[in-house]
């Protein structure tokens, strides 16, 4: 267990905070999930890779971590305030099939990248699952923090202390954004339940106190966190756009289902954005504009999905991280040469981490990064530092590289070299031949006929392959 203390960043002060788990022993965190409506892009999977690394550094410490990230099958509008259509029944129209179907293929995508992401599986709750206990929620919380209208139930957020303290709505400008709903007392106002339109029948739908509809987007996250981690709980975590209306209106949910000031998480964490600039002047990657990028379109152009994973973890999670295929490159090259030394280490007895004076500065810069709000790029120099001690047994040195890499989740002793070759899903030559052809070219260099040795190269270059003679990583070649 780390002796330096481990410090976040707390979104609800802006400050950091000692982590002191209210329940001796255990970690409870809540990550807002995905919307199951369509792919998720990447800058969506860089939440839960920070999300991923702060549980796997709680668990490090020796705490009983609990994770929930739920999916959102229902309730969730084309526009974050209680406006537009209904994703989810949106999505079935476009594409033919049943609501339910869509949110769980999507679902399985979201869980496979995840798994491809080395992400630890968490729980998983579907919101749909709690729609009796959402509906005893907003009828607990009726009296006294709510009115009715004909399109809903709907929140008054003036009966709570300090609405939107987390967004800093009343002091930092343009951070809230407002619906247009007839008949609301505040323009903050959001809905607790959402009335089927009369005349219209919805996939997904519920009866409830107030007439037939489904739940609010942000009613299940106050009652998922509190009916799996309990109220309060130690952290809460999502994307910083959620700062600014969804975790909001949860704080204010938990308030008054619980009677109290207290916004039910005691850390509210927030992960930046992914900025691609290709895609405009604001880059925000977002899946209003029709154009993202899944994870499946990086293994498509070849790249291992670990890749991205490290290029996430270069940047600190509260900074923006501009995408960029180079930027994709330099992480990979980054990444093989981890790979390179750990792979000489494969043979070597895991053990537990012990003392080395090899090892002292590595481990001290190690722990001290990770303990700074989870710094990880200046964590993954102390891993590089520990890769490169020289003359130590190979045992201890495995043993400080798995510990640093279990809270990087990079797999660095289940992947090979070859695992990270660029390998596009439209190349037509295939690796056997490619290394049967390599194998030729070796034999005519091992006999000097550079001839036959230059026309092999020849060959498989117009076939979209990169022989790379001398390249310092060892790398045989890449396609193109």
């Amino acid at each position: 267990m780390s002796k330096n203390p481990l410090k976040l960043f707390n979104s609800l002060n802006r400050q950091l905070e000692e982590f002191v788990p209210i329940h001796p022993g255990e970690a409870r965190v809540y990550t807002c999930g995905p919307t199951v409506y369509n792919y998720q892009h990447i800058g969506n999977m860089r939440a839960y890779i920070f999300a991923d690394t702060l549980g796997r550094t709680l668990s490090q410490r020796g705490l009983d971590l609990t994770h929930v990230i739920n999916i959102t099958d229902v309730g969730h509008l084309t526009s974050d305030a209680d406006a537009g259509d209904d994703k989810m029944e949106k999505a079935a129209a476009a594409q033919g099939k049943s609501a339910w179907d869509i949110a769980r293929y999507y679902q399985e995508v979201f869980e496979t990248d995840l798994d491809r992401l080395n992400v630890r599986k968490p729980a998983h709750p579907r919101a749909t699952d709690y729609v009796e206990s959402m509906i005893e929620w907003g009828k607990q919380m009726q009296e006294k923090h709510c009115y009715e209208l004909e399109s809903g139930l709907y929140f008054d957020v003036s009966t709570v202390p300090e609405y939107g303290r987390l967004a800093r709505a009343v002091t930092e400008e343009g951070e809230g954004r407002i619906a247009s709903v007839d008949g609301k007392r505040n323009a903050q106002d959001f809905a607790i339940w959402r009335k089927t339109p009369p005349g219209e029948t919805r996939q997904m739908e519920w009866d409830s106190p107030w007439g037939k509809g489904a739940p609010g987007w942000h009613l299940e996250c106050s009652v998922m966190s509190a009916e799996l981690l309990g109220h309060p709980f130690d952290i809460h975590t999502g994307g910083i756009d959620h700062r600014e209306i969804h975790h909001p209106n949860e704080i204010a949910q938990n308030q008054a289902h619980n009677c109290s000031s207290d916004s039910a998480a005691r850390i509210w964490m927030h992960n930046n954005f992914l900025i691609d600039r290709s895609k405009g002047e604001l880059g925000k990657m977002s899946k209003s504009s029709g154009e993202f990028l899944v994870l499946q379109t990086l293994v498509d152009r070849g790249y291992h999905p670990l890749a991205y994973r490290m290029m996430c973890l270069q940047a600190h999670y509260r900074s923006e991280l501009e995408f960029s295929w180079e930027g994709l490159d330099a992480a990979l090259t980054r990444l093989k040469r981890m790979v390179m030394v750990a792979e000489r280490l494969a043979d070597a007895p895991s053990m537990p981490v012990a003392e080395h004076p090899k090892f002292a500065a590595p481990l001290a810069k190690f722990e001290e990064a990770v303990a700074d709000d989870l710094n990880t790029p200046l964590g993954l120099t102390a891993l590089e530092d520990a890769l490169g001690v020289k003359k130590v047994d190979a045992g201890i040195k495995r043993a400080v590289v798995e510990h640093m890499d279990a809270v990087f989740g990079l797999g660095l002793f289940d992947l090979t070299r070859e695992d990270l070759r660029i390998r596009p899903k439209t190349a037509e030559i295939t690796e056997v031949e490619i290394e049967t052809a390599l194998t030729r070219r070796k034999a005519a260099r091992g006999e000097k006929d550079f001839a036959t040795s230059d026309t092999i190269r020849d060959d498989l270059s117009a076939k979209g392959v990169e022989v790379m003679d001398g390249d310092p990583l060892g790398w045989e070649w890449k396609l193109a």
